[in-house]
């Protein structure tokens, strides 16, 4: 039977750096033919980054990568690869507009295109109102067997190219993705990989981003299935990899060049492109990798906030990091997170007192600031509130919000200072239900945990402390942060749940509403009380100018506040009583 050394380039790509892309690819490529890979895959727009969102819609973006995209197959050549088959994903414009697509690239040229046919429009994609579709097979017959692709959504849904392709007869599918990460997204994706392999009678070969763009974090967990859908190999999450595998499949010799599977829509085009007709010389397979243990759910979640913070300051240009260090859980999880992603040289912590912090929120702070080897500062903000107390004779919330806006104000000027990002540090839960003070402790260019139910950070909380002391290392997190009630501290001895349900309860009213859509008549069905669902409802409902306004942050959840739950601030619909 044919042989064939592939290799999958789990990469990191950059939104819009073209050139930089370009690069490397080319690197990727040199380090898979030096194995001697015969066929090596890159995912989704890995030329262009992905997502480009109104990128896609700018001709000089598109007439950039195309260009890029044809120097790439020379660049490829002279570097020693032009015996190799590269499939590349880019971004393509014709007459019919804008394309997602990926194409072949062999003796210094592009030999074959496809076109992404499924267009994901919801959720965070919006791929409708970019590109157009495509309906043309490719079909590349590489050293004795044929290669058809797929492009990510592609294999999402039923029917399409997927089903075409098994008709027509291929012997292995290659599928470049961009498939973001959400929290128990392999229930899905696994048997879905494996599902379609068995569909097309053929190995898959099924390659993913890694890395963050913006809110978006790709765990890359590239994989192959053999085509009884067994998993024969899988790269690690969250880290560049190259996976390597050998196929030995029977070719099965196809001729047919036209197929209709997809009602509705014009019948596929099968184009069959010869490249090498004949199977290489028989060589030793590489032993089969052994296939990485899964992460647990804590430690995955904390792989996506690690990656989405550590991606979201390098590609915008920051190299340091500041917030306000209050001796709380949440901004001790961001702390952990930010020494993690970015090292804890790149960390300066400030601690912010005001008149009601207590001497545990100081003593906490710098306990943290301590365990996690990072910069520390206390910047005292009581003179600064007293100045807008006396002149705005401030009473109540008013008197509470200034305290938190002069932390705001604070850290911002030392971001402009010294460059710093400044994160905010405000979680899930407290977004949704308005608990964070606008132009408060809202301020900053990006939120870690913003996609992070309260009763998760203590989760994670516990979970990096254990994973420390596994390793023999002191726990970044005090454990009287993670203990003692949690406090905005703007008044005297107020604790959150002043004013808010208990987190353990209103976290799971809050996935009914806002993850399942559930209405007020759904949540009383499954036995929440009525006064505590009327409530909650109330709080999200009004707080939808704050959310608007909040800073980006790393979506881990299947429904995030921003890309995916897009409601009108202008709203006058409220659930109510049946």
């Amino acid at each position: 039977m044919p042989q064939l050394r592939t290799a999958l380039a789990q990469v990191n790509a950059s939104v819009g750096d073209v050139a930089g892309n370009s690069a490397m690819i080319l690197d990727w490529t040199r380090k898979a033919v030096a194995e001697g890979a015969h066929l090596v895959v890159f995912p989704e727009l890995a030329l262009s980054g992905y997502p480009v969102e109104d990128l896609a819609l700018r001709k000089s973006f598109a007439a950039a990568n195309r260009a890029e995209l044809e120097e790439l197959a020379g660049k490829l050549r002279a570097a020693g690869c032009g015996d190799a088959l590269v499939v590349v994903g880019h971004l393509e414009r014709d007459d019919s507009g804008p394309r997602n697509a990926a194409s072949f690239l062999h003796g210094g040229e592009v030999v074959a295109t496809y076109h992404k046919h499924y267009l994901p429009n919801y959720g965070v994609f919006d791929e409708a109102r970019y590109f157009a579709p495509g309906s043309r097979l490719p079909i590349v017959r590489w050293h004795g067997l044929d290669i058809g692709v797929v492009i990510c959504e592609d294999i999402w849904q039923n029917g399409g190219p997927v089903a075409a392709l098994g008709e027509v007869g291929v012997d292995v599918l290659v599928c470049p993705n961009g498939s973001p990460y959400e929290r128990a997204k392999d229930d899905q994706r696994t048997p879905l990989v494996s599902g379609r392999a068995v569909e097309a009678g053929a190995p898959m070969l099924y390659v993913n981003l890694v890395g963050a763009q913006d809110e978006l974090v790709f765990d890359g967990d590239s994989m192959v299935s053999d085509a009884e859908g067994r998993i024969v190999a899988r790269a690690p999450q969250f880290a560049e990899h190259l996976l390597f595998t050998d196929l030995d499949v029977p070719a099965g010799g196809y001729t047919s060049t036209t197929v209709e599977v997809d009602p509705g829509r014009p019948a596929f085009e099968v184009q069959r492109i010869v490249l090498a007709p004949d199977p290489l010389p028989g060589y030793e397979p590489l032993p089969e990798p052994p296939l990485p243990e899964p992460l647990s759910e804590p430690a995955e979640v904390w792989g996506a906030l690690v990656t989405g913070l550590r991606d979201y300051a390098h590609k915008n240009g920051f190299r340091t990091i500041t917030f306000g260090f209050s001796g709380g859980i949440d901004s001790a999880v961001c702390a952990a997170l930010a020494a993690d992603a970015l090292g804890p040289d790149a960390l300066h912590g400030v601690s912010l007192p005001s008149t009601h912090s207590s001497e545990h929120s100081r003593s906490d702070a710098s306990e943290l600031a301590e365990r996690l080897g990072c910069h520390f500062q206390v910047q005292p903000i009581a003179e600064m509130v007293e100045v807008f107390d006396r002149q705005l004779e401030l009473t109540g919330l008013a008197a509470e919000n200034v305290q938190a806006r002069a932390r705001g104000v604070t850290l911002m000027a030392l971001s402009n200072l010294h460059g710093h990002l400044v994160l905010a540090t405000g979680n899930k839960t407290e977004l949704a239900v308005g608990y964070s003070t606008i132009y408060g402790d809202a301020v900053g260019g990006f939120a870690p945990i913003k996609d992070v139910p309260k009763t998760l950070v203590w989760e994670l909380a516990r979970w990096r402390n254990a994973e420390a002391e596994k390793r023999g290392e002191v726990p970044p997190i005090p454990e009287n942060s993670i203990s003692k009630a949690p406090s905005a501290e703007l008044r005297p001895d107020q604790v959150d749940q002043d004013t808010l349900p208990p987190y353990e309860l209103l976290d799971v009213v809050l996935d009914g509403y806002v993850e399942g859509d559930l209405g007020y008549a759904d949540l009383l069905a499954r036995g929440y009380d009525a006064e505590l669902v009327e409530r909650v409802l109330q709080l999200v409902d009004r707080a939808e100018y704050k959310r608007r306004q909040y800073p980006p942050g790393t979506k881990i959840t299947f429904k995030a506040f921003g890309r995916d739950r897009r409601l009108p601030i202008t709203n006058r619909w409220r659930e109510v009583k049946p």
